[in-house]
């Protein structure tokens, strides 16, 4: 398809730079035969008792840093753990290292250049290794943020605790699960209440999932390989739910996409632990998710593409005119939908 066919207006203003508090007031758009305005707090009563939903319980860690070659300032985003210390990262102005360069971003803390990579990022070997490796990126790093969400230089303090979801246990992201960050304590007690299961997984979110669709046709992009994991318990939980008549929910595009990942052609989930670069546009059969909880995404987006896949296309283009003109807030810190799938035709 055309990537042309996922792009639509979106003005500026209406990408949020910090999230509602309190989390689970954020508005949310149930998108389905009509569309309905809700609140994120309204989710016991939009699922049923025996649904099961399915969160990313991955962290996100301070994966930007500013340091120095030489008299150069050098800005890196890492994006992909090698092991023994190494890192892919994204680097700015990365046409100027070369291989052997040494970028200190503390005292105690700096990385050489090994590889710079035809995708435009490079392979760095950190000094020190290991968990003094983690001390110096708490100590010297800043959440990455994307891209449209503007910060001064040093960012902003509150986004330790406001990019990191409820679920976070596991070390490895470097970008969060947005859909997470809705959830409050509340709100959990809440779906307990209802009757509403709740499972976790884990897939490491790549800086990859930021960077823009450049080809003119998606059968031509090519998507960037994140880490995922999903234990026996968490499969069988699944199953059982889905196998009792339950629905289930996934919490975000990067929990959809583990699940399929890790489903059968009959919509099993089967325990797993890899690579997933599964690419989903209109005309994939969907097997393993039945509803999906999701923030806004950009404007020629593979997340707006996925969103297009499971709901319909022009649905989602008349969802998103309608969060628009209503002035729902965008991305990563803005509202939510809960979407039904389109039906077959």
């Amino acid at each position: 398809m055309r990537v042309d066919d996922f792009d639509f207006p979106l003005p500026r203003h209406l990408i949020a730079a910090h999230p509602c508090e309190p989390r689970d007031q954020a508005r949310l758009l149930v998108v389905g035969e009509t569309l309905e305005d809700r609140v994120v707090a309204d989710l016991p009563r939009l699922l049923r008792r025996g649904d099961v939903m399915v969160f990313n319980d991955t962290r996100v860690i301070p994966a930007r840093l500013v340091g120095r070659r030489g008299a150069a300032q050098v800005e890196v985003t890492l994006h992909r753990d090698l092991g023994g210390g190494q890192w892919r990262a994204f680097a700015k102005g990365a046409r100027r290292l070369k291989a052997g360069d040494r970028v200190a971003f503390g005292e105690d803390f700096a990385a050489h250049v090994l590889t710079k990579h035809d995708e435009g990022d490079v392979t760095l070997a950190f000094e020190p290794g290991g968990e003094a490796f983690r001390a110096a990126l708490e100590r010297h790093g800043t959440m990455p943020l994307p891209p449209y969400i503007k910060r001064t230089a040093g960012g902003d303090p509150r986004d330790r605790h406001d990019y990191q979801t409820i679920f976070a246990r596991h070390d490895g992201a470097v970008a969060a699960p947005t859909a997470g960050l809705h959830f409050t304590e509340r709100l959990l007690a809440a779906l307990d209440a209802a009757g509403i299961a709740r499972v976790t997984v884990t897939l490491h979110v790549g800086a990859g999932t930021f960077l823009p669709v450049k080809v003119a046709d998606t059968a031509d992009h090519r998507m960037h390989s994140e880490r995922g994991i999903v234990g026996a318990e968490a499969a069988h939980r699944i199953n059982a739910a889905r196998a009792a008549g339950g629905r289930v929910v996934a919490a975000g595009t990067t929990a959809l996409r583990l699940l399929e990942s890790a489903a059968d052609a009959a919509g099993r989930i089967a325990p797993y632990d890899g690579e997933t670069a599964l690419f989903i546009t209109p005309g994939y059969r969907f097997r393993a998710i039945d509803l999906l909880f999701t923030n806004f995404h950009l404007p020629r987006s593979t997340l707006f593409m996925l969103v297009a896949a499971f709901a319909g296309l022009e649905r989602m283009r008349a969802a998103y005119a309608h969060a628009i003109a209503e002035r729902y807030r965008f991305f990563s810190y803005g509202d939510a939908c809960l979407l039904h799938p389109a039906r077959a035709a």
